[in-house]
This record gives structure tokens, sequence and C-alpha cells, in this order.
């Protein structure tokens, strides 16, 4: 699961970046980054349900919705998971079930792709099937779960990128055109946070229209990093997962970046 991404959704050039830190399946704690997450224009509120907590910018207050909206989510999974307590715990990827229900579908797709288990998709998973649903009565959705962003927004979105003890930590951002989105943008590392990787990498930032494929191949590629000379092969190995749209990795002062991403100075 993902923790290093900061999201700044100000006007251009109004960055503010905000550096979330924590696991998306810890139990609820005061995230107080999200206190600098105020884009203009927007309303924003916290909605947390059990161990999903999500903080969200909307058109306006949208909390009733988007606490539905959490309950069916997890109401799927937990169902599933009852049922199918494998899917909890595999750390590889599980046979497509056309029976499950959406959400299930969609991480079960995204991690069969990236070559891990579906709960390596479920933060970006649940922020994507919210926006989603609150697309239904906004015009613009931004859901944040734990650092898995699902973006759909009428102007550019700058993502920094948060990376530990990095020196570029904080340092580098990503913007989001319009023309990308909706887009999910994850992250991964193997240094920093509660997040199972086996790799080294201070923090691997995947872009993908899903949300759940993003989450699942930021843990992919994080896995394969375990110097800094596997960086340069960091963009090879994501062109093998279709879906992605590009991506960043950062180790120590080392950065590297591949497919359609605008590097910023955040």
């Amino acid at each position: 699961m993902a923790v290093v991404v900061s999201l700044s959704t100000a006007r251009p050039r109004d960055p503010s970046p905000v550096t979330p830190q924590l696991d998306p399946m810890t139990p609820y704690v005061d995230r107080i980054y999200r206190k600098r997450l105020r884009p203009q224009g927007l309303f924003c509120f916290q909605v947390a349900v059990r161990e999903t907590d999500l903080w969200v910018c909307t058109d306006r207050d949208m909390e009733s919705e988007t606490r539905n909206l959490v309950f069916a989510v997890r109401h799927q999974l937990e169902t599933y998971i009852r049922y199918h307590p494998t899917f909890s715990s595999s750390l590889v990827p599980l046979k497509e079930d056309p029976y499950a229900p959406k959400v299930v579908k969609e991480m079960l797709r995204a991690s069969g792709k990236a070559g891990v288990g579906p709960m390596a998709a479920v933060a970006g998973a649940i922020a994507q099937e919210v926006g989603e649903g609150l697309l239904k009565w906004t015009r613009e959705a931004i859901v944040e779960n734990g650092g898995d962003i699902y973006l759909k927004a009428d102007r550019p979105v700058t993502v920094s990128i948060f990376a530990g003890k990095s020196p570029l930590s904080g340092r580098l951002g990503l913007r989001i055109p319009t023309r990308q989105m909706p887009l999910g943008v994850c992250s991964s590392s193997g240094t920093i946070g509660h997040s199972l990787s086996e790799g080294i990498a201070d923090a691997v930032c995947i872009l993908s229209r899903s949300a759940a494929l993003a989450d699942s191949a930021a843990t992919a590629l994080g896995n394969r990093i375990r110097n800094r000379a596997d960086l340069k092969r960091l963009g090879n190995r994501a062109g093998q997962i279709p879906g992605i749209l590009g991506g960043v990795a950062i180790k120590n002062e080392a950065v590297a970046a591949w497919g359609d991403v605008e590097l910023i100075e955040a």
C-alpha cells in the first residue's frame, strides 16, 4: 500500500504541498497534513469508517454521500474476504473472479497485471470507487486515502513527492494536466511507512487511469529496487505493465522519471 505522496490542489503556481506518511489501513489517527489541503473553490472534509480514512474535496459538502459510498465499498470487500480469506493474505496474484463485486474485480485485475497480491491495490481501489461515485453529483472530486489519490479536477494539480530522508523529499513534484484526469497517483516506499515492501527506494510514484493499478504497480516496482542501479531499469519494467502512464522513483539523491510525466520543483 502507498504511503508517500503529498498533494497540492491549489490553483496553478500555488503548490502548498502536504506530506501524508501514514498507512491507509491503520486505525484512525489525526492526519495533521490535511489541514493544509484546502483547494480554492472546493469544499474539503474527512470521512473515517474503521480503517478507511479519507480526505475528500468536492464542489460542495458531500460528507453524507461519501460516507455511504465508503460503507458500500467496505461491505463489498469485507463480505468477499469473509468467504475468500486468501484474498486478504496472498502476496501473489489470484485468479480473476467473474462473480466478485466491482471493487474486488478491479483489485484482482490490477494486482494480476502488476504481479502482486490483491491487497496491494486496496487503498487506490477504494479512493477510485468513492471518487467515481461522487462524480455522479459533483464536477470535481479529489479523494486521498493515506497518500493514494484519485483525481478529477478542472484545473492542473501538483502532486509533491515525500521521500523520507532523501534530500529530494518535498522538493520534486508531478504536475498533472487536466488532459490526464481522471487519474490515480499512488506510491510505495521501502524506507518509510508501514507498507510491505521488499525494496529500498525512498519513493516510487506511479500514474495510471486506474488508481488500483497505480497502487499495485507502485508496490511491484518498488520491490524491484535493491540498489541505485535498479532505478535506471525501472522505466523498462514499468513499460511491461499495461496501463501505466509514467512514474518517478527516488533513492537518496538519485531520481528516475519515465513516461508521460511532468516533473517540476515543488
